[in-house]
């Protein structure tokens, strides 16, 4: 039997606010990947809900995510794009996954412990349960291959623990049904034949690690009571342009050299930033602007951060402004994406035991 077929999955949720850091950590991944294997891109809206949320909000931060995918040029003739609650396998296989899953892997979760903080005990189950929905998004498709940044990896580590110990469980299972797919590493742990597949990592590189404009050893975030320390996705060109300006820096000049910014995190995040959106590296920035004041790099930044986002900007509140068309693409792809997830589901179902109604 042939391996797995090459299949990209990603997702993001919709909880409002996209930033700088949504864009060049994820978004701007996700479009050259449609062009080189099979790409599913998903509004994880359920991954929305383990927290308290206002429905209506939620709808739009639903159609906000879906014109940020299709302003920073993804493709829906290529791609498959859609919102997760349409596709109800993600939701059945989660629950699969959640009786595979070992309650020590899931609190060992790093993410689980920053969100829930000192209150864990008031927190939601599906707050504790987030990976293994987030291992089903990506089983459900038997993606070979998943975009992730560092705060991502550990789950994606747990997916892969999850489709080791399902299709060591039921190897036996899956051979007898003639569902595997031959194991293209056969080892000591794995069966001969595999029915998910060890999904791998595409790590984000260095420079898409995007910071606060306040506090440079802090990620970029939309929680962030400082609406300065963000570019937003629907800022205008103005509204960028002051944040970039008022961006925290040290009164020194930028370093010729890398190894000079090692201790000045807010210089090495505005050159960081100018690299990923400029598409070079930051050793070429530095070779540029290096000895150069702030006084005259932030404005380079400033004309380069507006020229690379204010036409994605005016394409998303123009798409925003015909929801009709935004939902018709998400429904197109739930269905597309159905049809992928269905047979997967009705053979775990066949793996698990179930018996078929109608």
């Amino acid at each position: 039997m042939s391996q797995f077929q090459p299949r990209v999955f990603s997702g993001v949720q919709p909880t409002g606010n996209l930033h700088l850091g949504n864009y060049l950590g994820a978004i701007s991944r996700f479009v050259p990947l449609q062009d080189e294997m099979p790409t599913i891109y998903c509004v994880v809206d359920l991954h929305a809900i383990t927290v308290k949320h206002d429905p209506a909000v939620l709808t739009a931060n639903t159609r906000e995510v879906t014109a940020a995918y299709l302003a920073a040029g993804i493709d829906p003739g290529k791609a498959i794009i859609f919102n997760q609650s349409q596709v109800r396998e993600h939701a059945e296989l989660a629950w699969i996954f959640n009786c595979i899953a070992r309650m020590g892997w899931l609190s060992r979760m790093t993410q689980f412990k920053e969100k829930a903080g000192k209150n864990r005990e008031n927190a939601s189950v599906g707050l504790f349960a987030y990976p293994t929905l987030m291992a089903a998004d990506i089983l459900a498709y038997r993606a070979t291959h998943v975009p992730v940044g560092d705060d991502q990896k550990q789950h994606l580590e747990l997916t892969r623990d999850i489709a080791q110990k399902f299709n060591n469980d039921f190897a036996d299972r899956v051979k007898e049904l003639g569902l595997g797919v031959a194991n293209p590493a056969p080892s000591p742990e794995l069966p001969d034949e595999l029915f998910f597949p060890l999904t791998e990592p595409m790590i984000a590189g260095p420079a898409t690690r995007i910071m606060s404009l306040r506090d440079g050893t802090k990620k970029m975030s939309k929680s962030d009571a400082s609406d300065l320390s963000r570019i937003n996705l629907r800022d205008s060109a103005d509204e960028i342009a002051k944040k970039i300006r008022k961006a925290k820096t040290d009164p020194e000049p930028l370093s010729s050299e890398l190894d000079g910014l090692s201790e000045r995190p807010e210089a090495l995040n505005l050159v960081g930033i100018y690299a990923a959106l400029s598409g070079r590296t930051k050793e070429e920035v530095l070779s540029e602007y290096g000895g150069q004041p702030f006084s005259v790099f932030k404005p380079a930044l400033a004309d380069l951060a507006v020229d690379k986002l204010a036409p994605m900007t005016d394409e998303m509140n123009r798409l925003l402004a015909d929801e009709t068309h935004i939902d018709g693409i998400l429904r197109e792809g739930a269905g597309r994406a159905s049809e992928i997830a269905a047979p997967v589901l009705r053979d775990v179902r066949r793996i698990m035991g179930f018996l078929e109604g109608r």
